[in-house]
């Protein structure tokens, strides 16, 4: 199973010093005072933390994550620098457990491409956006279709390559979900990535 290989390969990096992000969604995202916010892939909760910060006692943050090591370690982070505003919820990313209309804001860094149903994933993220509410989003993106033994590969999914669509496929889903204003923030120069080759970018839409 897929989310079995992405748990267990990023359970083993929670306790490393691994940098696991292809892109800086949280320096782009700017969390406004009183917003409500979430971290989708939120691993070791550092960008949890930082957005918490941000968004002081009238706002709260919420990180989400499949792998148990990482939602350990992010809640000992929690605790560790007593930060109330903020929850760390284990769910995958195609079912949130976070009402409709409810986050100002959400974030993520390179883990929508692990995603089997992209477009689920995205739909959830227009779900519980409020109106006018905004996303800013890093991932990776294929610049030509992986091949299917590799798309089809836990191990190579969670590796962060297997798993990406085409730029095109990306920016069709995000359509097809509703956002509106989609702007590309940065992006990278191709690169080899296991058997592909891929491109980084940071993107944001609105609802």
């Amino acid at each position: 199973m897929i989310s079995e290989a992405i748990n267990d390969r990023y359970s083993k990096l929670s306790e490393t010093s691994c940098c696991l992000s292809c892109g800086g969604a949280i320096n782009h995202a700017k969390p406004q005072p009183g917003e409500i916010c979430a971290d989708l892939g939120s691993g070791r909760g550092n960008d949890v933390i930082r957005m918490a910060e941000e968004v002081g006692e009238t706002g709260y943050v919420f990180g989400i994550d499949i792998s148990e090591g990482m939602i350990t370690k992010a809640k000992a982070n929690l605790e560790k620098f007593e930060v109330k505003n903020a929850r760390i919820l284990h769910a995958e990313l195609e079912n949130i457990p976070l009402a409709n209309d409810s986050v100002n804001l959400i974030i993520s860094n390179c883990t929508i491409n692990h995603a089997i149903d992209k477009q689920a994933v995205w739909n959830e993220v227009y779900r519980i956006l409020k109106v006018s509410g905004r996303f800013v989003v890093s991932d990776i993106y294929a610049t030509s279709p992986i091949a299917d033994e590799y798309r089809n590969d836990p191990a190579a999914i969670a590796e962060c390559w297997a798993g990406s669509v085409t730029r095109a496929e990306y920016l069709t889903m995000l359509e097809e979900a509703g956002f509106v204003d989609i702007k590309i923030l940065e992006e990278s120069e191709p690169y080899a990535k296991g058997h592909a080759e891929v491109a980084s970018f940071t993107i944001t839409g609105n609802k």
